[in-house]
């Protein structure tokens, strides 16, 4: 079989404190987007909420957030030298950032952008964490579900740059349904920005089981989908308040083929083999031929936890 290579690079950001300017940031994004397009990268993926610090640290009305934080359009004054460079040198990249919406709401939102600077997808953040009242108690604040709302266009999938690309952000990682719903699209790569804490408030969670889960994640949602994954960090500490790095693009084997060594601005790169999922996707994870979707209707049909269902045994 004769190995389809596409070149990924994924583009780790260090810390951005409140005090740097989206510009600072944008110069940043424009430095490694020239190094990995230099490496013969067609895609480069940048984190979740790559022009700001994660402000959903910090309590605050939603509309000082939305005047400090968020972008009404997109590309905009300032992120459109991102935009004309990717045209330049004829390069692919995700970006997250808060979107404020036409109408006025707001998204924790990330783009796929081709190597002609079109938009070509749009993803909103599906999977909010954290909480919305103010727990002055705790070291700092997990804000998304005040900030943000549910997404509402759902797990798609584009045809584009030859190949066949899903996007979700951050904590959407974790929920096996993101990658199944994109991977029953034909999926062939999952793109991903994302800012963890190294600290989860709610309960004490040792630090190196935050990379941990983060990896195992993605190593199983690659396999069990036959479908190559590239993850983006903002990492380091942000004024104080850590975030853990582990950057990496994760094969449809399950293996980690590529991961950042720092917690600094970083661009790691590999040239894919895109026909390595081929034989899961024919045989072990074969849904056409395996698949039995008339016993996961609880999947859909709960939220929580219910009672058990137990059938009658003859």
């Amino acid at each position: 079989m004769t190995k389809e290579r596409f070149g990924l690079a994924v583009a780790q950001l260090g810390p951005i404190h409140l005090s740097d300017s989206r510009e600072s940031a944008v110069a940043r994004l424009v430095e490694m987007m020239r190094e990995a397009a230099s490496r013969g990268a067609k895609l480069v993926v940048f984190p979740e909420l790559a022009l700001t610090t994660f402000f959903p640290r910090y309590w605050m009305s939603e509309e000082d957030a939305e005047a400090r934080f968020f972008e009404p359009s997109m590309p905009s004054p300032v992120t459109q030298p991102l935009f004309d460079l990717a045209k330049s040198l004829g390069i692919g990249f995700y970006l997250g950032y808060a979107e404020r919406a036409a109408d006025g709401r707001r998204f924790n939102t990330s783009i796929l952008v081709d190597d002609q600077a079109n938009i070509v997808g749009r993803y909103r953040k599906i999977h909010l964490p954290g909480h919305s009242d103010h727990k002055p108690e705790a070291p700092f604040q997990h804000l998304e579900k005040k900030f943000f709302e549910v997404g509402n266009d759902g797990f798609g999938v584009w045809p584009m740059l030859g190949t066949n690309v899903g996007q979700c952000i951050c904590n959407d990682r974790r929920w096996p349904e993101t990658f199944r719903v994109m991977s029953l699209q034909d999926a062939r790569l999952v793109v991903l920005g994302y800012n963890t804490p190294s600290w989860n408030i709610h309960w004490t969670e040792p630090p190196h089981l935050r990379m941990f889960h983060h990896l195992l994640s993605m190593q199983a949602n690659a396999y069990q989908n036959a479908l190559w994954i590239g993850a983006a960090a903002k990492c380091g500490s942000e004024d104080g308040f850590h975030m853990i790095g582990g950057s990496a693009i994760v094969a449809p084997t399950g293996e980690i083929v590529a991961q950042s060594q720092s917690e600094e601005d970083e661009v790691i790169f590999a040239a894919i083999d895109m026909t390595l999922g081929d034989n899961f996707r024919n045989h072990v994870f074969n849904f056409a031929k395996h698949r039995r979707p008339e016993h996961y209707g609880l999947i859909v049909e709960r939220t929580g936890v219910g009672t058990p269902l137990a059938p009658q045994v003859e």
